[in-house]
């Protein structure tokens, strides 16, 4: 079980239907274990299997009792075409029991399905969080400002947009973000 868990986790970025694949067969052998669910959850994640993914991580948040699965919980609703769910899920959220990089994670998927709802106003609204201003260069902070960037060219203010993605790329030494690229495009 340990061998097929260590190989999901290496090639989900690369391989996602291997990993899942791998992911399943840790399952067989352990499905009462919530990291195992978890596995499998974020691999079904990966290759677009929402709704077993949502089911895993129902499944690991029962075991486990942890918090950390309502970001991608939420997210897999928005990847099933419900929006609403999502921040019906959202909602219920306490918010506490996050992390700050989870509750980042949470606004930027709570500022997705208002989007996917036709609300970019309100996703903005959402995204203008005091990490948005922060001077940290971490993953975080250059995923809420790329979120934010990307909602202000969706609402036609590409001068912002085009503002938002540099400070994305300032906290993002990394390159998780594809911000370079988007500024690219903007100007």
């Amino acid at each position: 079980m340990a061998r097929h868990l260590v190989a999901a986790g290496q090639l989900v970025d690369d391989e996602p239907e291997t990993a899942l694949a791998h992911a399943m067969e840790a399952r067989r052998e352990g499905s009462r274990l919530g990291v195992v669910r978890e596995a499998v959850g974020y691999t079904a994640y990966a290759v677009g299997n929402f709704e077993q993914a949502l089911a895993e991580f129902r499944a690991a948040r029962r075991m486990t009792g942890s918090a950390e699965y309502f970001p991608v919980m939420a997210d897999s609703e928005r990847g099933l075409g419900r929006p609403e769910r999502a921040l019906e899920l959202i909602a219920s959220v306490d918010r506490t029991e996050l992390d700050p990089v989870e509750r980042i994670e949470l606004l930027i998927v709570e500022a997705g399905a208002r989007r996917d709802l036709g609300q970019a106003a309100a996703a903005l609204a959402v995204l203008d969080v005091p990490a948005l201003q922060g001077r940290a260069s971490d993953t975080a902070v250059a995923r809420v400002r790329y979120a934010y960037a990307d909602t202000l060219e969706e609402l036609g203010r590409t001068d912002e947009a085009a503002q938002w993605f540099e400070r994305a790329i300032d906290a993002d030494p990394e390159g998780e973000t594809d911000a370079e690229e988007r500024l690219a495009r903007l100007t």
